[in-house]
């Protein structure tokens, strides 16, 4: 059939790349072009091969899955990769997405499941592992969130970085040109609004976060 997929597989164990392999070539519109042992041998077969989809592990010698992953689609950007790994963690994850994968799945997957997969990221989808796709927008959450600082106003800002210079409340009152009494409020603001003890730990943080140039 002219318009079938075509598969590379990448496992260095090849017990996995033979059943994939089963699976795979008795599905009418897929076909198995390639199998490979190491990234490096993956990256060598798609640009001989110019498989449309790479079924590739993660964990693998010579090359990693992620660097693969990356270098293919620098590569050949029309050339998905499907991550099939027994991992889940973050690191691995967000690695893997970041790097180019149109697909992340676990190798628990049921072979149907693989076969539609395979089907979805040839058409220019993206599929991911439900608990992969939740770790992923939990993640895009917490990158997208306000950092603490972004929660003080712009007297406050002032405040705290004259906090960081080691002004005492009567010295940032008289720098500002406002009551001692209103000095002492923003800096319990500032202590509150950045969940911290005290004003050496605001201080610290003024600077850890470069809110303040020490002269």
């Amino acid at each position: 059939m002219a318009d079938r997929i075509r598969v590379l597989i990448a496992d260095d164990h090849a017990v996995v790349r033979q059943g994939l392999r089963t699976f795979l070539e008795v599905q009418d519109d897929i076909e198995v072009v390639g199998e490979a042992a190491d990234g490096l041998e993956a990256l060598s077969m798609v640009e001989v091969l110019s498989p449309d989809v790479v079924v590739m592990d993660l964990l693998m010698p010579r090359l990693s899955g992620i660097e693969a992953t990356q270098r293919i689609g620098e590569l050949r950007p029309a050339t998905k990769v499907i991550v099939l790994t027994s991992f889940l963690d973050d690191d691995k994850v967000f690695a893997a997405v970041r790097a180019g994968a149109a697909g992340y799945l676990l190798k628990d997957v049921r072979p149907q499941e693989l076969g539609e997969a395979i089907r979805t990221v040839s058409r220019g989808e993206a599929l991911l592992h439900p608990a992969v796709a939740v770790r992923l927008m939990q993640e895009f959450a917490h990158e997208n969130r306000p950092s603490p600082a972004q929660t003080l106003t712009e007297r406050e800002m002032e405040v705290l970085r004259l906090i960081a210079k080691g002004r005492a409340n009567k010295e940032i009152a008289l720098e500002l040109g406002v009551a001692e009494k209103t000095a002492k409020t923003h800096v319990s603001n500032i202590l509150q609004k950045l969940n911290l003890a005290d004003r050496t730990q605001a201080a610290l943080y003024a600077v850890r976060e470069k809110l303040v140039e020490l002269d």
